[in-house]
């Protein structure tokens, strides 16, 4: 049975309550719920899912734990050797759209992209043991959960963008490793349901294809072993504004009760606070995606501050409940590669650590209400502050070692990463001379919305500029496109270089050039910025600084403090 895209937060929560997203709280009145909204957009005939009990929001906390756990002492490092074998592991892109791994900067320095997915999978009995209804055991889990964490290249800072559950998109066609494929969406579709499409790897296509940020890795995590992970660090420290208890009428919400002030929570109570919806802000998605922020940089803070792990024994349970509770992409799937990434997140202090939810409006569109699309403008910035490898904090990024010069070679297309870690990017020969290049040229300038008309005999226009320049074998093609900004695509490996430097000749940056199942050699599609001119219009400076919509928090603010929902005191 095929399960809808959104999920209840109380416990036997009726399925009329799933489709209305409504319900009573503690004081009988009914609050208003937007963002989150449970509104689902159940095929024909299917039965609303109902989602209750402890769930589904801890797991994306258990990559970061883990992470942490497997970094915390080095000397426990051999212990963990034996855990290789239970590692799983999963392709890390089944889109069409390959943008070749984070590129090195000026100084050979890399930044890296992580995807971190929350599974609501139930498909085994220690997952199920955890609590939920019966009718969505061994179902097709949902993407409940996605925050792209970046690492900068110089690991002076880390950025962490969570995209709302109910966030609505094209998805890309994902092809599985058996074959299997999954066409490219006509329509809108909620982006927790790319996981059904073929599994992490469709959810890492979606995100590259709306923020063409390359990703290097993901983890997949459910929430089995999570709370004896949260109880290892001896509780984390959290804030209401008022008394708050997370229950409604009829039995819905986590249940979380908690005085005003700051408390201390662990095991089963941080669960509840992962999950609360009912009781924060105005009891949506949005409100919880920010207690998830809340607590998240506040473990950062105590895992610094603790010195309890130490123990190898009780390290290596922890390790095995945290390796048994992830999936990962091939680039991770050894101890010693997930060590040295816990290595690199390390070195970034809690004050460089930014949570921010990209920015986000209510949808227009019949039939989605509460439903949530990317902001037009501001959420490309963070996108692009991302792809740019500028702090989202403001604070710029360190400064290189005295005397410190580029690596020799490198650029934004190439070179040796001055800090080991992880890597899936392909290796690439160097570039041929331009004359011996051949690309193809496609009119692409009405845009991906379709607003404006074709520009004519852009195409022919655009080669002959890149004749210019040398590239004597660019030829007008008679197929057309729908780009707004104009980009290089490449078909096989052996063409990157050559695709790279294309891009170089006509001023396009290093995210411009991607690979893509839907060419057969190097094609440059005219964009809409490129309407006319011999060159792209290029784009305003990036901003410097996270937009105030993007609900930034800093990982030293111990001040923060959630608002609680009208209604949902004691």
């Amino acid at each position: 049975m095929r399960r809808s895209s959104v999920r209840g937060e109380g416990a036997n929560a009726p399925a009329t309550e799933e489709i209305s997203g409504g319900g009573a709280n503690a004081s009988g009145t009914v609050p208003p719920q937007r963002g989150g909204s449970r509104t689902g957009r159940p095929e024909a005939g299917a039965v609303p899912a109902r989602r209750q009990g402890r769930r589904r929001v801890l797991r994306w906390t258990a990559s970061v734990l883990s992470l942490l756990i497997l970094g915390t002492a080095g000397a426990g490092y051999l212990y963990y050797r034996h855990l290789n074998g239970s590692i799983q592991t999963d392709a890390l892109n089944l889109g069409e759209t390959k943008l070749g791994g984070s590129k090195p900067n000026a100084f050979g320095q890399t930044p890296l992209n992580i995807l971190l997915i929350g599974s609501d999978a139930r498909d085994d009995a220690a997952n199920q043991a955890l609590g939920g209804a019966t009718d969505t055991f061994d179902g097709p889990p949902l993407a409940d959960v996605q925050m792209l964490l970046h690492l900068s290249a110089d690991r002076s800072n880390m950025s962490v963008v969570s995209m709302p559950r109910d966030t609505m998109l094209m998805m890309p066609k994902c092809t599985e490793p058996g074959g299997k494929v999954h066409p490219a969406s006509k329509g809108l579709v909620q982006t927790n349901e790319s996981l059904q499409r073929g599994g992490p790897g469709c959810t890492v296509a979606a995100w590259q294809e709306l923020t063409k940020i390359p990703i290097d890795h993901f983890m997949m995590i459910d929430f089995k072993g999570v709370v004896s992970m949260a109880d290892a660090i001896g509780g984390v420290p959290v804030c209401v504004e008022e008394n708050v208890h997370s229950r409604t009428r009829d039995g819905k919400g986590s249940g979380l009760k908690l005085p005003k002030g700051t408390s201390v929570i662990q095991g089963e109570q941080a669960l509840q606070w992962l999950r609360t919806r009912y009781g924060f802000e105005d009891g949506t998605d949005i409100g919880r995606t920010h207690a998830q922020h809340q607590y998240m940089t506040s473990m950062s803070r105590e895992f610094r501050k603790n010195a309890k792990l130490t123990n190898p024994v009780k390290l290596n349970s922890l390790a095995q409940a945290a390796i048994q509770a992830m999936v990962v992409d091939t680039g991770l799937n050894k101890i010693d590669k997930l060590y040295d990434l816990s290595m690199e997140l390390k070195k970034v202090p809690p004050g460089r650590i930014t949570m921010t939810t990209m920015p986000w409006v209510y949808s227009t569109k019949p039939g989605l209400d509460g439903r949530v699309e990317p902001m037009a403008g501001e959420a490309e910035a963070v996108f692009r502050m991302v792809r740019e490898d500028i702090a989202l904090d403001g604070k710029g990024s360190g400064t290189p070692a005295e005397g410190a010069s580029p690596s020799p070679g490198a650029s934004a297309s190439g070179g040796t990463p001055a800090t080991a870690a992880p890597s899936t990017a392909p290796t690439t020969a160097p570039a041929a001379a331009p004359a011996k290049i051949a690309v193809g040229v496609r009119n692409a300038t009405g845009g991906k919305a379709g607003a404006e008309a074709r520009v004519k005999n852009r195409a022919n226009e655009v080669a002959a500029v890149l004749t210019g320049k040398g590239f004597t074998k660019a030829t007008a093609d008679t197929q057309t496109g729908a780009e707004d900004t104009t980009v290089v695509r490449y078909a096989t490996d052996a063409q990157a270089a050559d695709a790279g430097a294309v891009a170089t000749a006509l001023g396009l940056p290093a995210s411009s050039v991607e690979k893509s199942e839907e060419v057969s050699g190097i094609t440059l599609f005219v964009g809409k910025d490129w309407r006319t001119g011999n060159a792209p219009t290029p784009p305003p400076p990036a901003p410097s600084v996270a937009p105030t919509s993007a609900h930034a928090l800093n990982g030293d603010n111990e001040g923060a403090c959630m608002a609680v929902q009208p209604g949902f005191t004691w």
